[in-house]
This record gives C-alpha cells, structure tokens and sequence, in this order.
C-alpha cells in the first residue's frame, strides 16, 4: 500500500464513528503504559507519513521530546517506538491491518492492532504478522497485560 492510499484510508477510519468499546480500551492501554516511567504515551499524535498518518496511541521514550508551547507541529516528524490502533465496531479490520503495514514501512518499530471482539492483538513488524490472544504482549520492551485488559467481561 502506497503512504498517500495509507493517508486516504486513515482519514476514512477518522470519519467513522468511534465507540464506547474503543475509548474504553484505549484508556485502559494508556493506564498500562503510564505504569512504565521510561515511555510516553500520546493518544491521536498525527505522523509525518505523507499528509498525516494518525495512530490511537503512539509510544515514544519518555524524556526524548519535550514540549515548545510557542511552536506547535502539526505532523510529528520522528516515528514511534510503537504504535497502537484499536478497532471500533464500525472500522474493517483489514484496513487497520493495511495502515500498520504503512507505519512499519515508514519507521514505526510495531504496531498493535487491537481487536476486543475476539480478546485479539495483531502485532505487525518488519518479520511480519503476528496474533495474540488474550495474554501479555511485548514489543521493544514494553509491555501490556491484555488479560487485564479484556477482564472487564
């Protein structure tokens, strides 16, 4: 998938309507990663891969970027360590799935693709593709319980 066809889909996922389910497990993965003192969680940062590409969640290290409240950027120009993209009711799986390809190609060292139907992490790098289900996922050395997680049923 080429970045401007990745840029189109995003925007795409944007306009759909986001559900109780995905703000839900997106506040429950940022209380996870907030635990970790080395990393930074930023929800909804849009990425300069073509006209913005967007994650639910990107992580980053903690202490390597700091905030110039003079000199906003509107596309953040350095990838994450990891990205984090949650799949809501109205969004196609496969699209979410082609978008984590686009972010690994483009300098983003994994991708999290969670599907909370089915207790799902879909975990995407530059080796491939890879399905976790319902257990603690490691990337790049963070860390997050999905039993914890998905417990709320």
């Amino acid at each position: 998938m080429l970045v401007e066809e990745a840029v189109e889909l995003d925007e795409k996922l944007e306009e759909k309507k986001l559900s109780f389910n995905h703000s839900y497990i997106c506040a429950e993965i940022i209380e996870h990663l907030l635990q970790d003192k080395s990393i930074k969680p930023f929800p909804k940062l849009s990425l300069a891969i073509g006209n913005g590409l967007t994650p639910d969640i990107s992580v980053y290290p903690r202490d390597k970027f700091k905030p110039d409240f003079l000199h906003d950027i509107l596309k953040f120009p350095e990838m994450p360590i990891l990205a984090i993209e949650v799949i809501s009711a109205s969004q196609n799986i496969q699209d979410l799935i082609d978008k984590s390809k686009v972010l690994v190609d483009n300098g983003v060292k994994a991708v999290w693709t969670i599907e909370p139907f089915t207790n799902t992490v879909i975990v995407t790098t530059k080796e491939g593709i890879k399905r976790r289900h319902n257990q603690e996922v490691e990337s790049e050395g963070i860390r997050v319980d999905f039993r914890k997680i998905f417990s709320a049923n």
